[in-house]
């Protein structure tokens, strides 16, 4: 019986092979504050990730839109669940939001962007 197929958004927030959907499109993390390391190759069907230099300067708008948008939510339910937080609270609050998500928007915004532009 044939294997069932994962769905689109599945397979980003997993970050697997836009090609096959299985292999990982990062190596493992092997440290907290380690940078996270992409393969060259999907192991399963040798799908080329890294194209040529500057391929992923796109891949920077999708992580801005990102961090944005966690930006928003983080302000809303500071404006919503604690409406007496001073000001400077709420931005250091966001700002720790955004800090706080960078890598995984740096690995969720590469898996997107060859998503968009497989080849």
């Amino acid at each position: 019986m044939e294997k069932k197929k994962k769905s689109l958004a599945y397979r980003i927030i997993t970050e697997k092979c836009p090609h096959c959907g299985q292999g990982a499109i990062f190596e493992k993390r092997r440290g907290l504050f380690r940078f996270p390391e992409m393969k060259e190759r999907c192991e399963i069907c040798g799908y080329l990730y890294n194209r040529e230099p500057g391929y992923f300067l796109g891949a920077m708008y999708v992580s801005y839109g990102l961090a944005v948008l966690e930006a928003l939510l983080a302000f809303l339910a500071c404006y919503f669940f604690f409406p007496g937080l001073p000001t400077l609270a709420v931005c250091f609050i966001i700002v720790g939001v955004i800090v706080l998500f960078s890598i995984r928007n740096f690995r969720l915004s590469r898996a997107v962007y060859m998503y968009i532009f497989p080849n």
